[in-house]
């Protein structure tokens, strides 16, 4: 069941395969076209660096052939898509492809540690990186709005559910590995009116140099902390309402072209935003973001405050859900009461297998019903914080049943509902177009699902 839970999207993920590591393990292929789809290739080392990534999340398929026959089946069904939303025209914005770029490097940026660390691993600039993936991003979206299109009234039954859970042969019901019920509750130390000062300050001395000459390009570059932005001079490009914080959006739409407004506050630091162009409701603007640093007390405030909620929480004064809504600044947690998500399912039991280690670690020397001390953390993006972890339930591996697995057997049929769809529609979308496949995998089974 794994598999199917999440086959239906592995041509998505492998389009997707921007990612560092498999960057760097497609430069150890030696590569070749294996299949082309009208005007666009698939790659060897695409198909090398997919498998790679299914071994890399624990799936060790039994026939390493078809494992690669399934992969290059899902990157032609992505193709054919991408293909034929030219065909007819279907677009994504271009502001959401960058959007979506700026969100990755900020990723790849956090996860090397710092820019300069990124490039030193890549041997290439972080500009020369999104180029390299603007196309790969912009085919994703495409194709995910394909797909929306194409799945948007799939609906299952119960009935379905318990059909397909009866079907799967009783020698192939699926071993469950525990799951665990797992929330944390989020603190960020409140920086001092200070140190606030000190930021607004140097915006504003950084504001008279640029309107005493000086580029604003080379002062973003110089002092900017936002680093999707920063290298380019602080431009943000084109946005709309809603796309942006709303201090943002209400700033650059109130000011005139060409003007620069004062420092502004929002949740990610000070801003100090200058109106390029104004075109209706969207708006093109560039900015340069500093952040105020907490010192050691703003620290200390923020665990003597997250342990006075603990204690209240275990001390049934304040359930759990109550104090992650009221106190936590972690927003995915936050909106599902405190809990981490299982992102296949939605449930709030997720798989040992699936925490971050570090929370799994943690809890692996925990009791149920448990909470943490207040313990000092870096959040995603990349700030200093505090945080409790609260075991609240474990359930012990087990083989899949419909009273206590339901939810994972509803996704399951539901994904493979979606499947059975989205391989139909292909075999109509493909007399749209050309598709050529390679001799080293003809033998692969699903070309007969194509012929038909």
């Amino acid at each position: 069941m794994r598999y199917i839970v999440k086959g239906i999207f592995l041509g998505l993920l492998l389009i997707f395969c921007g990612s560092v590591t498999l960057l760097a393990q497609k430069n150890a292929v030696v590569d070749k076209i294996v299949a082309k789809v009208d005007n666009h290739i698939i790659l060897l080392s695409d198909i090398e660096g997919g498998y790679q990534q299914m071994l890399a999340n624990g799936q060790y398929p039994p026939n390493t052939q078809e494992a690669k026959c399934e992969i290059l089946k899902q990157l032609i069904m992505t193709k054919v898509m991408y293909a034929k939303a030219q065909i007819d025209s279907v677009e994504v914005d271009d502001a959401q492809v960058e959007a979506e770029l700026d969100q990755r490097m900020q990723y790849f940026i956090l996860q090397a540690g710092s820019q300069e660390k990124l490039e030193q691993t890549l041997g290439s600039s972080v500009a020369d990186l999104k180029n390299d993936l603007r196309e790969q991003v912009k085919e994703q979206q495409t194709v995910q709005k394909m797909q929306r299109d194409i799945l948007a009234e799939v609906k299952i039954t119960p009935a379905q559910v318990k059909e397909y859970f009866n079907n799967i042969p009783e020698d192939s019901i699926p071993f469950l590995p525990a799951e665990v019920k797992v929330g944390q509750i989020v603190m960020e130390p409140e920086v001092s009116e200070s140190e606030k000062e000190k930021v607004r300050k140097k915006l504003v001395d950084i504001k008279k140099r640029i309107q005493g000459g000086e580029d604003f390009a080379l002062m973003a570059q110089q002092y900017s902390e936002d680093p999707g932005s920063g290298r380019k001079g602080g431009d943000l490009g084109w946005h709309g309402r809603g796309e942006l914080v709303p201090e943002f959006e209400e700033t650059a739409l109130t000011i005139e072209e060409g003007e620069i407004a004062d420092p502004i506050e929002s949740d990610f630091g000070y801003h100090l935003i200058q109106l390029l162009e104004r075109r209706g409701n969207r708006f093109h603007a560039r900015h340069i973001l500093v952040r105020p640093q907490s010192n050691t007390q703003d620290m200390d405030r923020a665990v003597a405050k997250l342990d006075s909620v603990r204690n209240l929480v275990m001390g049934d004064s304040l359930s759990f859900p109550e104090a992650a809504q009221e106190y936590s600044s972690d927003q995915l947690t936050r909106a599902n009461a405190g809990y981490f998500k299982n992102q296949s399912t939605g449930s709030s039991y997720v798989s040992t297998e699936e925490l971050d280690p570090v929370v799994f670690f943690t809890v692996d020397t925990m009791k149920v019903n448990n909470m943490t001390k207040p313990m000092r953390y870096r959040t995603d993006d990349g700030k200093e914080a505090v945080r409790v972890i609260y075991y609240k339930d474990y359930k012990n591996p087990h083989y899949a049943n419909l009273k206590d697995d339901f939810q994972k057997l509803y996704q399951a049929t539901l994904n493979s509902k979606k499947n059975e769809i989205l391989q139909n529609w292909v075999k109509k979308a493909r007399k749209d177009v050309y598709i050529e496949i390679d001799e080293d995998f003809q033998g692969c089974s699903f070309l007969e699902e194509f012929r038909q």
